[in-house]
């Protein structure tokens, strides 16, 4: 059984299951869900708790040994698991698989695993654990949706934004939920309940905002030139190499080329995602939703820039990289962008110069 981590609280308030698994790279998320999981257990009368960690000493005997002892003092309690490396091994695979086949009783079991690509999520254990239980996947926030997020989290406290002032934190926080959290909470400490006005936003918010280059496709697809502009300068900022940058890009238009193709010759969306290698039902969905805004003719003129951007990397020929890659994002996203342009701020300007900067390749 799999509940998202919003659903968690609801689920909890109904019942308490007597095996969570908690996996996810998102770790506020992670340690929030954990948090509920414990507290709901000692509401419970789970007064006993504990903990191992299966490291590269740990002994998979040790999990069964725990499962089966009893304590003398406490009646219920909480054993938990915590997998590091999200791979516990020929050994524990088959000991996790036991477990769930027999769980103790009187105890509430909770694993917390990192983030698990698809394959380990097909493996035995990890189905065991989804059959036996509950497991709770702690998903990044998208940016679309970290402004509802952000407003959840201010009704917690009493207090509210409207949508402009949701989407200015929600710039300033991107890619990064714990420092996102704390400046919520440092809202509180500023303000009293009721609105936050823009101005105090601005003025009492910092910029700790972090960007995964792996996500510059995604961007690239909902053609929201502002926000991909933020993403390529921050990525700048960060000091991520643009051989890595470039090739996101690239992969990227690579993909839309290879599912307008498709479309074109009949193809199904199982097939266009397998062939195109687009993974992830998020990126499915964008793409699914976004890729009849591009044509062949935009995809050539886009690699072809990409080449020159390449050529550019390597030394080959003079410019400034970064530029270069902010105007071959810019105007391939441009020609998908479904929504106007917020008003010009210092990212709007940013990208509208880039845009002037040299004409047109497509």
């Amino acid at each position: 059984m799999r509940v998202s981590t919003e659903q968690l609280q609801q689920h909890l308030a109904r019942e308490l299951k007597p095996l969570y698994a908690v996996f996810g790279d998102e770790t506020l998320l992670a340690l929030e869900a954990s948090d509920r999981i414990r507290a709901k257990a000692r509401a419970e009368g789970y007064a006993e708790r504990e903990v191992l960690t299966a490291d590269a000493g740990f002994g998979w005997s040790e999990l069964a040994f725990a499962g089966n002892s009893r304590s003398l003092f406490a009646a219920r309690r909480i054993l938990e698991l915590r997998i590091p490396t999200g791979k516990p091994g020929s050994d524990g695979s088959e000991a996790l698989q036991r477990h769930c086949e027999s769980p103790p009783q009187d105890t509430v079991t909770l694993i917390t695993l990192p983030g698990l690509d698809w394959r380990a999520q097909k493996a035995g254990w990890f189905e065991a654990l989804d059959r036996a239980g509950v497991v709770i996947e702690a998903k990044p926030v998208a940016r679309k949706a970290l402004p509802e997020w952000l407003a959840g989290r201010l009704k917690a406290q009493n207090q509210e934004a409207d949508a402009e002032t949701l989407d200015f934190i929600a710039d300033r926080v991107e890619g990064n939920l714990l420092a996102a959290h704390q400046e919520v909470q440092k809202l509180a400490l500023l303000f009293p309940a009721g609105g936050i006005a823009y101005e105090q936003a601005r003025e009492a918010v910092l910029d700790v905002a972090r960007y995964d280059v792996f996500n510059l496709g995604e961007a690239l697809l909902e053609g929201d030139v502002l926000h991909l502009a933020r993403m390529v300068d921050g990525l700048k900022g960060e000091g991520v190499a643009p051989p890595l940058v470039l090739w996101a890009i690239a992969e990227e238009i690579r993909a839309i080329g290879r599912v307008v193709d498709g479309i074109a010759a009949g193809r199904t969306p199982p097939q266009l995602w397998r062939e195109a290698k687009v993974w992830g039902n998020s990126h499915q969905q964008l793409m699914q939703q976004n890729c009849r805004r591009f044509s062949g003719e935009q995809v050539e003129a886009a690699l072809l820039h990409a080449a020159k951007a390449d050529r550019m990397v390597k030394g080959l020929i003079r410019g400034d990289v970064w530029d270069e890659l902010l105007q071959l994002a810019l105007r391939f996203a441009s020609g998908a962008s479904a929504k106007p342009l917020p008003k010009p701020g210092k990212m709007a300007a940013a990208a509208q110069a880039a845009e002037r900067k040299q004409p047109a390749l497509f």
